[in-house]
């Protein structure tokens, strides 16, 4: 008998030992995921970065929220234009009551809410230490400030009826 015999003998015994495997117990499997979740925690942390801007996009979350949906947007659909001067990026976002058409340019933001009403427009842009940056739209829909936009960022419409979030998009 060689040493991987004798090794295998006492691999054979231990697991004889150990009884047949019960994969059904879910007292097992909780105990499981809590020691999984232990190691990961120490061996693996979750920057504290991270896990400030998780619950600040989550604390961004409401179910009376409805999604304006990007129906255009010039990077994809625009004709290309040359000349020396930037152009504006120009983005549609649709819902079954609303359509909000937003320039984004150099100088800041401006758009139009249709059909034409009153809405408050905050501008959601990537950790927030205080409220967003708020434009009002007058009761022709028509919205603008000098914002600059960098990075990801979304817009909330609040009107009179409903709150409406736009796709989050990176500038």
């Amino acid at each position: 008998m060689d040493a991987f015999d004798h090794a295998d003998d006492e691999l054979d015994g231990e697991l004889d030992d150990l009884g047949e495997f019960e994969g059904d117990d879910p007292l097992d499997d909780d105990l499981l995921e809590e020691t999984l979740r232990h190691a990961a925690a120490i061996m693996d942390p979750v920057p504290a970065q991270l896990q400030q801007t998780a619950v600040e996009a989550y604390a961004l979350y409401s179910l009376d929220t409805r999604l304006a949906e990007l129906t255009f947007d010039s990077l994809v659909h625009g004709i290309p234009v040359r000349g020396a001067v930037e152009a504006p990026r120009m983005l549609t976002f649709h819902t079954d009551e609303l359509t909000v058409d937003v320039e984004v340019s150099a100088h800041g933001l401006m758009g139009q809410v249709l059909p034409p009403q009153e809405a408050r427009i905050e501008v959601l842009s990537g950790p927030q230490l205080a409220s967003p940056p708020t434009l009002s739209a007058d009761d022709m829909g028509r919205f603008a400030g000098d914002l600059h936009v960098t990075g990801p960022f979304a817009l909330r419409l609040r009107t009179d009826a409903e709150v409406f979030m736009t796709e989050w998009l990176r500038v």
